[in-house]
């Protein structure tokens, strides 16, 4: 059987992705950093579909956990032919404000994490000559963010380096894709203290409308009118939105 590998998969769109691809009869290997909402979200799916589901409890946040759930993934012989990196947050404040460490932990998980499993798990999908791969980024990748400074200069690397990584693989047979929700209605506002905005999209119709994209092959996906409006804002106008929004 084919697997959809996701990270991030406990809660959000990488939930949502989960059970659009549960659906679609595909095995899941779901990941997140918090064994109960992950046996949560896998139970959920259980009610809905009767495909095989991996749980793995890793914090992609720590140097190394990417490799080790690549190990776990071959010595299980699951097939991956679907790949979405979608583990990740944001940290909201001034530059000098936000703790060192917490940053480098959030650069990990966006960014160091998400190269290490694309270049695991490529390599394998050029072996068979087919294969999807989806980083997700955001609409933040399109400006600087005043007061997510860091945030949002992971999310720009994200969607850079999958564009680079897409033109690279166009002739071997594997499909790289990247995703760029604007705000959509998760925890991560919940977890920086800070209300979800008016105009936010659901999760579930950010991953519905994600899996269409991609199985398409679309190289930047961005779901909604108003996102894909924003990308036609002047950058300064729009960094000085985001900064009055986050300060």
């Amino acid at each position: 059987m084919e697997y959809v590998l996701i990270t991030g998969a406990s809660s959000g769109i990488g939930f949502e992705l989960a059970k659009v691809f549960a659906r679609n009869n595909y095995g899941l290997v779901l990941v997140s950093s918090n064994q109960d909402k992950l046996d949560l979200a896998a139970n959920e799916i259980k009610k809905m579909s009767q495909v095989p589901i991996h749980s793995y409890a890793i914090d992609l946040s720590i140097i190394g956990q990417a490799k080790y759930l690549y190990e776990i993934i071959k010595n299980e012989a699951l097939d991956i032919s679907i790949l979405i990196n979608n583990a990740g947050y944001g940290l909201v404040g001034a530059t000098e404000e936000i703790d060192f460490i917490q940053d480098e932990k959030m650069m990990v998980l966006n960014m160091i994490s998400l190269v290490e499993l694309t270049k695991y798990l490529i390599a394998d999908m050029y072996r068979k000559n087919k294969g999807n791969i989806l980083n997700i980024s955001s609409t933040g990748a399109f400006q600087p963010g005043p007061y997510t400074s860091t945030y949002f200069a992971s999310k720009s690397f994200v969607l850079s380096y999958t564009r680079a990584v897409r033109y690279e693989a166009k002739e071997k047979g594997v499909l790289v894709s990247t995703l760029c929700p604007g705000a959509t209605r998760t925890n991560f506002f919940q977890r920086e203290g800070m209300a979800t905005p008016p105009l936010s999209m659901s999760a579930e119709k950010v991953a519905h409308y994600a899996y269409k994209k991609l199985l398409k092959g679309k190289e930047v996906i961005v779901p909604g009118l108003f996102n894909k409006a924003q990308r036609f804002v002047p950058v300064k106008l729009k960094m000085k939105i985001v900064a009055s929004i986050k300060k």
